[in-house]
C-alpha cells in the first residue's frame, strides 16, 4: 500500500489505552521519519481522546491538516461503562474514589429514565481534570494541585443515550453526541440525577461522522505496512 503523507493522508487509528492523542501523533511522526525517510511532515489529530479511553482517532497529514477543524466538528459515538455508587475527582479512573453512595433503592427503570433525561441539548460543565485553558493554564494542571478553577458550561447535544446493559453497580451505554461533549461529565451528571454518584470506568470512541472504528488501523499494523512499502 502506498502512502502519500507529504501530499496529504487521512488516517484512522485505534488509540491504545493509556496513550495520549499527542503520543499517537508523535509515534506516527517517528514512524514516517524512520520507515520512509521523510524528515519534515505536517501531522495533527482531529479530536482528543483521554488517555484512559480507546478508539477512533483521526490523524491528518500534509494538505489534509487544513480539514482538522471540519473533522473535529463532526458527531461522535462512544460506548463505555459507568460505575454507580462511587465518585472520583476526575470523574474517571485517573483519580481514586472520594465518596461512596448506597444503591439499595436503585432499579433498572430509574436508570433507563435517567438516560432519557440526557437525550437533549443542554449546558454541560466540563471536568476540572480537562485540557481546557483557564487563565492561560490547562485546567488539569490546577486540578492536580487540588486547586479548583471556574470552567464555564458549554452547550452540547446528546442525540442518543442508550443503556445497553445493567449489572449493578455497572451500567454499559452507547452515546451519540456533539463536539465538545465530555462523557466523564455525563457520568457525573448521571450519578447526580440518580442520587447514586457515578464515574467512568471504560470508554471507546466508535465513530466520528461517517468514519468508523472498524476501519481503523492498529499502530503496529500500520508500522508493518510502512516497513513493507519502504523495503
Amino acid at each position: 500500500m502506498e502512502f502519500r503523507f507529504e501530499q496529504g493522508e487521512i488516517l484512522l487509528i485505534n488509540k491504545p489505552h493509556t496513550w495520549t492523542s499527542f503520543d499517537v501523533v508523535g509515534k506516527m511522526r517517528s514512524m514516517i521519519r524512520q520507515r520512509l525517510g521523510i524528515r519534515k511532515i505536517k501531522i495533527g489529530h482531529a479530536g482528543t481522546l483521554d488517555p484512559l479511553a480507546t478508539g477512533l482517532l483521526i490523524l491528518c497529514t500534509g494538505k489534509f491538516t487544513k480539514r482538522i477543524d471540519e473533522f473535529q466538528g463532526l458527531e461522535k459515538e462512544y460506548i463505555g461503562t459507568f460505575m454507580l455508587g462511587a465518585t472520583t475527582p476526575s470523574f474517571d479512573l485517573e483519580t481514586s474514589v472520594d465518596k461512596f453512595f448506597p444503591l439499595g433503592n436503585l432499579d433498572e427503570s430509574a436508570i433507563m429514565a435517567a438516560a432519557l433525561h440526557f437525550t437533549a441539548t443542554f449546558d454541560q460543565v466540563p471536568p476540572q481534570f480537562s485540557a481546557i485553558k483557564v487563565d492561560g493554564k490547562r485546567a488539569y494542571e490546577s486540578a492536580r494541585k487540588e486547586i479548583n478553577v471556574e470552567i464555564k458550561p458549554r452547550q452540547v447535544t446528546i442525540s442518543a443515550f442508550e443503556v445497553t446493559r445493567v449489572n449493578l453497580p455497572e451500567v454499559e451505554f452507547r452515546v451519540v453526541c456533539s463536539k465538545g461533549t465530555y462523557i466523564r461529565s455525563l457520568a457525573r451528571d448521571f450519578g447526580e440525577l440518580l442520587g447514586s454518584g457515578a464515574h467512568l470506568t471504560a470508554l471507546c470512541r466508535t465513530r466520528i461522522g461517517s468514519f468508523h472504528l472498524r476501519d481503523a488501523y492498529e499502530l503496529s499494523d500500520l508500522e508493518k505496512l510502512m516497513t513493507n512499502f519502504s523495503a
